[in-house]
């Protein structure tokens, strides 16, 4: 029987160099992962494949992570600084290296939808209205936006993903300009 004590003690570790690469900060990270106990502790009765334990620990973690940095992203506002959103808002900071150049390669209308929204503290619904577009339209920009990154990224870098689509890791390849 999988308790809550028998996950403690074998991902303790783990789990917390796992959130603190990502947030470097190491009381977050604490509380991050306090936060990942918890949820297990009140979630484990519903893990129904037992053998899919570690997969189901780290999404647990990595859904812990990403509210963490939406929090903070709703503390405070919408930067003009690239360098700075890259850095401070997105889940692995280690990405903005390579999201940086390539959020910059993006048609203007792309890149204001994606530094206004994803990384910004606008609401689909809000960007619509205030560039006086219908909630569709500006739903469909912020798509194809995200679809040019993607496809931007992906030129770039090798990703591994999780089943969710879940960026678990990532190498830039050699000469495609994100490699500081």
């Amino acid at each position: 029987m999988t308790t809550t004590e028998t996950i403690w003690k074998a991902f303790h570790q783990e789990l917390f160099n796992f959130i603190h690469k990502r947030v470097k900060d190491k009381d977050a990270s604490k509380d991050i992962l306090q936060d990942v106990f918890i949820k297990i502790h009140l979630k484990l009765k519903t893990l129904n494949e037992k053998d899919k334990l570690t997969s189901w620990v780290y999404q647990i973690t990595r859904n812990s992570i990403l509210d963490y940095f939406r929090k903070q992203k709703l503390k405070s506002p919408l930067s003009d600084n690239l360098a700075e959103l890259t850095e401070e808002k997105l889940f692995n900071a280690e990405l903005a290296n390579c999201l940086k150049p390539m959020i910059e390669q993006l048609p203007d209308n792309y890149r204001e939808a994606i530094l206004q929204t994803e990384m910004g503290s606008l609401s689909q619904k809000e960007y619509a209205s205030k560039l006086g577009l219908s909630y569709s339209g500006a739903k469909s920009r912020i798509q194809r936006a995200r679809q040019q990154l993607h496809a931007l990224f992906n030129e770039c870098c090798s990703i591994e993903s999780d089943k969710y689509g879940n960026i678990m890791e990532h190498v830039c390849k050699k000469g495609c300009g994100c490699q500081s």
